[in-house]
């Protein structure tokens, strides 16, 4: 559990460091609930050749109630209180926030279990990639990160990921009509 406030500096340095290793086949639905297992390495700062693996589940809801524009907001479930900030952030580095506020996501994590690896993180990494190429899950995921504010890290993760289904979804709303 990271310790401490999440703030600028502490947002800025995980989003910098944070590299997406193995992205998912598919991409977060248009009209529903996208589910993504991860596993997030991350280097321990104060043991040499040691770091943490994190798996579980991250997913990205779409509303379930309509909300008038000025009630919207992207909801975080399951992650430390303060993690919200770095929608905050993003839009102060002139991040285009308003297709995610248009939506109103909610992110929700859950099942995240953790373990130690005594190994350099390189060979970690390399390990968690090819155990996702051979898994054959197309909603699998592999992420570098921080390891004391990872939950940002998961976040750019997601947001990555909204950013690569973003025209596969106008794509879907055009043909249903509805733009």
């Amino acid at each position: 559990m990271s310790s401490g406030h999440l703030d600028d500096n502490r947002i800025a340095y995980a989003m910098q460091q944070t590299r997406v290793l193995y992205v998912p086949d598919r991409r977060i639905d248009t009209f529903g609930d996208t589910r993504f297992r991860f596993s997030l390495v991350s280097e321990l700062m104060d043991t040499v050749g040691c770091c943490r693996v994190r798996t579980g589940f991250v997913e990205a809801h779409r509303p379930r109630i309509l909300r008038p524009a000025d009630l919207r907001s992207i909801e975080t479930e399951g992650f430390r209180k303060d993690v919200a900030r770095i929608f905050e952030w993003l839009a102060q580095h002139g991040a285009k926030l308003q297709p995610l506020l248009n939506y109103g996501f909610q992110f929700v994590r859950s099942s995240v279990e953790e373990e130690l690896v005594h190994e350099p993180v390189r060979v970690v990494e390399d390990r968690v990639v090819s155990e996702a190429l051979h898994s054959g899950d197309p909603l699998r995921a592999v992420i570098a990160g921080v390891d004391d504010d990872w939950e940002v890290s998961l976040l750019r993760f997601m947001l990555e990921m909204i950013q690569k289904s973003h025209e596969i979804n106008v794509f879907d709303f055009k043909r249903r009509g509805l733009l």
